[in-house]
């Protein structure tokens, strides 16, 4: 009891390649970060709070086919150690050095933790020393990548001299923060077939001083977030134009993957076929976030009544999937009638308050409850298509005999967020190119 309910605890927070000369596919281990520390679990309050906090700044930042081969990267469900994030690892630089990073679909900048020029941290954690990289090159300070293109990357203006590194101070949703300077390194990658493939001219933070939660156990970040400059532009230019991740239950233990692919997704039989939907994927109304486009919800047959200025991202509305938020986020007028709409299924249980959770609607299991009776959850589309979440990712296990509704304000106006958990055992494909969102039901296995 102790133990699931510690582990979903922390779950809800805390949040290549080849040349076009290979047609193969390249893997690369994930484990959760919190393996290396299976004892540390985070209080709910801290996991609230930084989907919170991550949601506060979703709102603030508001205001070409290459190749057939595709990069696979192993994903893993924190659920044993009490996180929500995972880990890849990567080599970086020549000779190449490995590093655990946290695998972000929210953050643009991938970095390592670094020393240049005699500054960085060095205790217990890997250090990349750029300058004994024979690959490695600075990006300065006058330049106008710096002055321009990596702006909202929190590029700095200071620029004493001429040959001062063009520097930042990029900030996370969750009050983490890292600090360094720019640089372009080259990747180095094992594929699947024992060969080995460089990606030269990754844009890589080279910091030397970070603080916060989010990177305990890990030597940097791999950002996935959509934008010129992210991990994410550079895999998909190379494997053509797409991504897709499949994320497990999120109460499965580590020896249960699931996949982050780089290339056309892989429909396996665990996949099913003919219940996979397309939809418009809009890349341009609330970036570098991947924004669908929601008219409705329903619960059963019945479409709730909610203003349609709730799905308008030109009202401050508009909807994204985000992997780094574990709860769902809804605008007020969607959240109220979700959970009053499904809190009717729940009238003959106990309403409860389990001590430092605090999510609105908990209800005492412990007499039996059969889930199949609460009514399907359905997100409508725009053009048709309906994802149709599985019933425990709305009413999610919060303790044993505790289940709980899996929504959280976003307030009003307010962006709503589909998170983790809501998508899990489903298999989501982004197509940059053609701008469209696949998805079907999947084991992920």
């Amino acid at each position: 009891m102790k133990r699931t309910r510690a582990a979903l605890l922390c779950l809800l927070t805390t949040l290549l390649l080849i040349s076009a000369a290979y047609s193969t596919v390249m893997r690369l281990e994930m484990t959760h970060r919190d393996t290396l520390f299976p004892t540390s679990f985070c209080r709910i309050e801290d996991i609230i709070g930084s989907d919170q906090k991550r949601h506060s700044l979703i709102s603030h930042k508001r205001t070409t086919t290459k190749t057939n081969g595709g990069a696979r990267l192993t994903l893993r469900s924190g659920f044993d150690y009490g996180a929500a994030q995972y880990f890849a690892e990567i080599r970086v630089g020549t000779p190449a050095k490995r590093f655990r990073v946290v695998v972000d679909t929210g953050s643009e900048l991938t970095w390592v933790n670094c020393r240049f020029r005699g500054k960085g941290k060095t205790e217990n954690r890997r250090v990349f020393r750029a300058e004994e990289s024979s690959s490695f090159s600075r990006i300065g300070c006058l330049t106008q990548t710096c002055k321009v293109d990596l702006m909202n990357l929190f590029s700095l203006s200071s620029c004493p001299t001429p040959s001062t590194p063009c520097a930042y101070d990029y900030r996370y949703v969750d009050g983490s923060a890292a600090q360094g300077v720019f640089g372009k390194e080259t990747f180095t990658v094992r594929l699947t077939n024992g060969r080995v493939a460089r990606l030269p001219g990754v844009l890589v933070g080279c910091t030397n001083s970070f603080s916060g939660d989010s990177f305990r156990g890990a030597d940097g970040v791999l950002g996935l977030a959509l934008s010129d400059y992210s991990f994410t532009s550079k895999a998909t230019n190379v494997f053509g134009g797409k991504f897709s991740y499949c994320l497990v239950d999120h109460l499965s233990n580590k020896n249960v993957s699931n996949y982050l692919i780089f290339g056309s997704s892989s429909f396996s039989s665990a996949t099913k076929l003919n219940a996979t939907r397309t939809t418009p994927l809009d890349l341009n109304v609330i970036p570098p976030f991947y924004a669908v486009n929601i008219i409705g919800l329903s619960l059963g047959e019945t479409m709730l009544d909610i203003p349609m200025q709730v799905w308008d991202a030109t009202q401050g509305g508009g909807t994204i999937l985000d992997s780094g938020t574990s709860l769902t986020f809804l605008a007020d007028a969607a959240y109220k009638a979700v959970v009053s709409g499904l809190q009717r299924y729940l009238v003959g249980l106990k309403r409860v308050k389990p001590e430092g959770l605090p999510i609105e609607y908990c209800f005492d299991t412990t007499s039996g409850f059969n889930q199949s009776k609460l009514p399907q959850l359905t997100f409508h589309f725009k053009g048709g298509a309906r994802f149709e979440p599985h019933r425990r990712s709305y009413l999610i296990d919060a303790a044993s005999g505790v289940k709980c509704l899996g929504f959280v304000s976003a307030g009003e106006p307010g962006t709503n967020v589909i998170g983790n958990i809501m998508q899990q055992n489903y298999l989501w494909e982004f197509d940059i190119v053609a701008s469209t969102l696949t998805f079907a039901p999947s084991t992920c296995l």
